[in-house]
């Protein structure tokens, strides 16, 4: 799936721009008419993989924990919406690339366009039903609009300008935490830098990275492949709504007297920010490979000078941020 991946992002964001490609292989080459045999290929890796993972999370994951009839879980407030930023960032990405493996396929544009760009709310609301018959979790509405919001945000562009000027990016620094709460990040976060990547959400930040150029009526020599980006994080948590928990693990209101952790004098507070970024996918290239290489690792934030601003510090500048 991974290699269908590469090929097909060659093709994302833009109206069939390998029409007139140079690439022989004409499995690889997107089609300009519909492809059937292409589109058996994706509909059943698609279907394997979605069944798999889900076959494999609900083995390794929920079934260690009491299932329940389907209800739901209000989570808006939780990880200050650091963990709903991420539900956009993924739903996006997993969209865009969506478009690109049926636009490959040769389906009609506009279908393409709605079809792949349904994929991440599918893919990633799939897994809030699970968590719905789950009496650990349940079914969180707002990580259901967050998996719409990222999906809706490629359909709405490719509808509006056939290109993604506006791209999602996440990016992570390594937090410097004090001593006496270092053993508390380590286990909510883990030690690893790729658990830090995905699970400590004072490290994240999550971006919005704008393309200047592309609305620009007229060609006025700015770099094509120059964007300015906003982003948004969070720091000082050390607990998903609060930063109380229990020794023994569990919720803080089930937990024993005196086994609770209060350490509700370190401050929690969002984060804006003010950068410049790269967007790989303009750097001009007559590579296949590259032009994939480009499209993956779009998806982070090029370290660069940037600017915050949050309640405690008011105005802080980084000469490089990531």
């Amino acid at each position: 799936m991974m290699v269908l991946l590469l090929m097909c992002t060659l093709h994302v964001g833009a109206q069939h721009r390998f029409a007139n490609s140079t690439i022989k292989n004409d499995f690889i080459r997107p089609d300009t008419t519909f492809n059937k045999g292409k589109a058996a290929v994706i509909g059943g890796s698609m279907l394997g993989i979605y069944g798999g993972a889900l076959l494999l999370l609900n083995e390794y994951w929920y079934k260690g924990y009491p299932r329940s009839s389907f209800h739901f879980f209000d989570d808006g407030r939780e990880w200050m919406g650091m963990d709903k930023t991420g539900h956009v960032w993924s739903s996006y990405f997993q969209s865009r690339w969506g478009v690109g493996m049926w636009r490959w396929t040769g389906m009609k544009d506009k279908k393409a366009i709605w079809l792949g760009g349904m994929t991440g709310t599918i893919l990633n609301s799939s897994i809030e039903i699970l968590d719905g018959f789950s009496a650990e979790w349940g079914f969180s509405y707002y990580d259901f609009l967050a998996n719409m919001g990222g999906s809706f945000l490629v359909i709405s562009q490719e509808l509006a300008w056939g290109e993604q000027r506006i791209i999602l990016k996440i990016s992570a620094h390594a937090p410097n935490y004090p001593d006496d709460l270092k053993d508390r990040a380590s286990a909510l976060y883990g030690d690893s830098k790729f658990e830090v990547v995905l699970k400590d959400y004072n490290a994240l930040t999550s971006w919005a990275s704008v393309n200047i150029s592309s609305f620009m009526k007229k060609d006025r020599g700015f770099p094509k492949w120059l964007n300015v980006a906003v982003g948004y994080g969070a720091n000082g948590m050390f607990g998903g709504f609060q930063n109380k928990w229990c020794k023994d693990g569990g919720k803080v209101e089930d937990c024993p007297p005196g086994h609770v952790v209060d350490r509700t004098d370190v401050r929690r507070y969002p984060q804006f920010y003010l950068s410049v970024d790269v967007d790989f996918t303009r750097i001009k290239t007559k590579s296949p490979v590259l032009k994939a290489i480009f499209q993956v690792i779009n998806v982070i934030k090029v370290p660069a000078p940037t600017i915050e601003f949050n309640p405690v510090d008011k105005v802080k500048f980084h000469p490089l941020f990531f």
